[in-house]
Order: C-alpha cells, then sequence, then structure tokens
C-alpha cells in the first residue's frame, strides 16, 4: 500500500513562519513521499525479477533510507508545530529534562545550540526506553545519525528551505520562531 502525503495545511498563518515557506516546505514534503512509494515499488520489482543483486538495487536500498527518512521526519517535524502555551513543566517530559540536563532552560539551551551549528540537517530530542534517557542530537541527512532504538520526540528542520525565505542568515531567529510553536502536547505524547 502506498504511502499517502498527509495534509498539513492547518499550520498555515502560524506566527513566525510565512504561508510562502510553509506551503514550499510541504511541496517538499510531499516529493519524498512520492520519492519513498517510487523506490519501494522499484525494490519489489528488482525483487520479483530476481535482480536483488545488482548495483542498481543496492543503490536503491541506499536511497529508501533517504527518502522513508525525509518523509518521516518533515511528518514529525510539521506535527509538533502550532502548539499554544509552554512545555507542563509537572509533566513527565520536563521531568525527564530536568534529571537529564539540569532543568528545561538548561535543556533548551543546549537544543537551541544544536540548532545554531553550522551545517544542514536536523535537530532531535530522543529518548532513548532502553537507558531511561534523553538526547539532544544532529542529524547530518535524513540517513545518518539517527540513535538505534531512540524515539524522536521533538524534531527541528534546519536545513536552509525551513527558514531561509523568511529568515535568510538568521538561523537563531528562526529557531525562537519555531519554539514559540512547539505543540508540547505532541512531543509530549511520543514519551508514551
Amino acid at each position: 500500500m502506498p504511502y499517502a502525503a498527509k495534509d498539513y495545511a492547518q499550520l498555515l498563518g502560524m506566527k513566525g513562519f510565512s504561508d510562502t515557506i510553509l506551503k514550499n516546505h510541504f511541496t517538499l514534503y510531499q516529493g519524498y513521499v512520492t520519492n519513498t512509494n517510487k523506490v519501494s515499488d522499484a525494490l519489489a520489482q528488482m525483487l520479483k525479477d530476481g535482480k536483488t543483486g545488482t548495483p542498481e538495487f543496492a543503490e536503491l536500498k541506499r536511497r529508501f533510507g533517504w527518502e522513508f527518512n525525509g518523509m518521516r521526519l518533515h511528518e514529525l517535524y510539521f506535527e509538533n508545530l502550532k502548539g499554544s502555551g509552554g512545555l507542563d513543566a509537572s509533566g513527565k517530559l520536563a521531568k525527564k529534562m530536568d534529571k537529564e540536563f539540569g532543568g528545561i532552560d538548561a535543556w533548551e539551551k543546549e537544543f537551541k545550540a544544536c540548532g545554531t551549528m553550522r551545517g544542514i540537517g536536523w535537530v532531535a530530542l530522543y529518548f532513548d526506553p532502553a537507558g531511561d534517557r534523553l538526547f539532544n542530537c544532529w542529524i547530518n541527512e535524513h540517513d545518518l545519525a539517527h540513535l538505534a532504538g531512540c524515539v524522536p520526540l521533538l524534531i527541528m528542520d534546519v536545513f536552509e528551505h525551513a527558514y531561509f525565505t523568511d529568515y535568510q542568515l538568521k538561523r537563531a531567529d528562526y529557531i525562537d520562531a519555531f519554539f514559540a510553536n512547539i505543540n508540547w502536547k505532541a512531543v509530549e505524547s511520543r514519551l508514551s
């Protein structure tokens, strides 16, 4: 069954994000969904045709991670936006942040520091269920640097397409707008 792009039009009009940048971002996301389906179909056909030992099969297998993770990371990103209010300081996530980072403010400082690092990619707050720990991580490319077995709780896109039209080189201003729009209920629900 093919994947279908989700509709995130409810994000239009969000403070700090122009409709132009959001619509462009939705189009980019839809491309990841389309390409995930195309690569998946091509791999299925190659399996059916007995062509799994070919260089083309190997390259498509590698490409699948890029397209699939591009799709999923964008979904997580869009779904953790358009929130109102801050993180519940008495909630499970805030308590974990306090234990792991010494407080919400310290966690936020480190998360934002990751987001302002040079380069393109993503910043993720991960939960490691096996170790009962939180980590802020840089994901350089969609298919690189994910923490195996960890659950992505909060995803922030820091590829230029996410902010450049509105903020140019002022990535820190984009990050502030992102933080003003975090849907903390969605983020905390991922902890479960």
